[in-house]
């Protein structure tokens, strides 16, 4: 991953005329506006916790959509006590109106700077994590309970104690059981991250469960995304490092399947190790995998693939499909490989997302033709996926570094957050319209 803020030239000029291109060089049918720009204290802000009315800097939420079309996400940074925020976004008929619901650090037992996004249940309940913070200050896994009159309660599930995993990123999903699941960046055994269980206990009460502590040999090491199950329970994830091949001194990184194998045990099962061959991705990030409806995984890489970004030291990054094969093996391929030297974009950090037709859409974190970042759409044609630039992100007051990837509304309109830009340089969100 890239460090710094990204410094852009903002040419008005070049902007418009950037919305009327895609990576094809052919005319996009999609356009996009601002929901929101997150306001820091200051412009740019003075300190990652300053305590501000709004958050800001929303790193990785994808937003959540509820059933009336309300938005949901979180910010790292902000708030009245300047450790993050969960806020809503309501569609009015004058346009869309931001509420902070909850804001982090009263007393930092509550949990603070949230990095991921938000799970909904059945019942209108918000469930996230929260890098730091909690009892022990290795961060939490919460709840949001909707009393139904516009007002939230927080409510920690589970404090981590570094033991059992450290700084969690992504939101935990649900089994049908009512059981949570997800990942830990660090901590567990190793020091390099855990995949746990939180098992409701009666009395609002939860237990938690590590089911893998990994990086111990060439197993994966730092997962920063979340889960996935299948059908049958089994848990697939990947981890940013670790695994049987290097990159500049470190693992690659790796795709996961965690068994059960009964009586509240799992197995761990490498079933990819990204590999820097100027073919095969690797670093895959903080976005999730997803299934299609054959039963194969889909993800993004940060790094590799075929075209070389950074000055030519390193690939510019990928989307990927990993195939179930017999005997419980899995083949993967790189279906895309971005070009940091086009318009088409550079480091996705986010997971993909399909349509009812099979395309794929994401974003990535740089590149595109004003440096910004984009919003893209892969299409199957013929055997071969090609890209659409659906908005390059960057021209002035846009946002820019859209590390969150991006879900649909019934009516096929896109919605994501950038980390960064927008009026206040504090970070948006946006809705693009096909």
């Amino acid at each position: 991953m890239r460090s710094g803020r990204l410094h852009i030239a903002l040419i008005a000029a070049l902007a418009i005329y950037a919305t009327l291109l895609i990576g094809t060089g052919t005319s996009a049918a999609a356009q996009e506006m601002l929901l929101h720009s997150f306001r820091p204290y200051g412009s740019p802000p003075c300190c990652f916790h300053a305590r501000t009315a709004d958050g800001f800097d929303p790193f990785y939420s994808n937003l959540t959509i509820d059933a009336a079309g309300n938005l949901y996400g979180t910010t790292t940074a902000g708030g009245i006590f300047g450790y993050g925020t969960v806020f809503k976004l309501t569609h009015t008929a004058s346009g869309w109106t931001e509420a902070v619901i909850y804001a982090f650090g009263h007393n930092l037992a509550d949990g603070g700077v949230p990095e991921g996004g938000l799970t909904l249940d059945a019942a209108g309940n918000l469930y996230g994590t929260t890098h730091g913070g909690g009892a022990n200050n290795s961060g939490v896994v919460f709840e949001l309970v909707n009393n139904g009159d516009g007002t939230w309660a927080e409510k920690v599930l589970y404090s981590f104690n570094n033991t059992d995993g450290y700084g969690p990123w992504a939101a935990p999903i649900f089994d049908a059981a009512g059981n949570l699941y997800g990942t830990t960046e660090s901590g567990g055994a190793y020091n390099y991250g855990t995949a746990y269980e939180l098992t409701p206990t009666g009395g609002g009460n939860w237990s938690e469960q590590v089911l893998h502590s990994f990086g111990n040999g060439t197993d994966g090491a730092t997962p920063f995304a979340g889960l996935v199950m299948d059908a049958a329970g089994n848990l697939y994830g990947t981890t940013w490092l670790g695994g049987a091949n290097l990159c500049d001194g470190a693992g690659c990184g790796t795709v996961f399947k965690l068994s059960p194998t009964g009586g509240g045990n799992w197995s761990e099962q490498v079933i990819h190790n990204f590999i820097n061959n100027g073919v095969d991705g690797n670093e895959p990030w903080a976005g999730s995998l997803i299934f299609d409806s054959s039963g194969n995984l889909y993800g993004t890489t940060t790094l590799g693939g075929t075209y070389l970004c950074e000055g030519g030291s390193v690939g510019c990054g990928t989307v990927y499909e990993m195939t179930p094969t017999a005997g419980g093996n899995w083949t993967e391929q790189v279906i895309y490989s971005f070009n940091g030297g086009g318009p088409g974009g550079e480091d996705p950090t986010s997971a993909v997302l399909f349509d009812a037709a099979g395309n794929l859409y994401g974003t990535t974190y740089f590149g595109g033709l004003l440096e910004g970042g984009t919003a893209f759409k892969l299409t199957l044609r013929d055997g071969r996926w090609t890209e659409q630039v659906l908005h390059p992100f960057g021209a002035s007051g846009d946002g820019v570094t859209p590390a969150s990837g991006l879900i649909f509304d019934r009516a096929g309109n896109l919605y994501g957050t950038t980390m960064e830009g927008g009026l206040y340089d504090g970070g948006t969100a946006y809705e693009i319209t096909p």
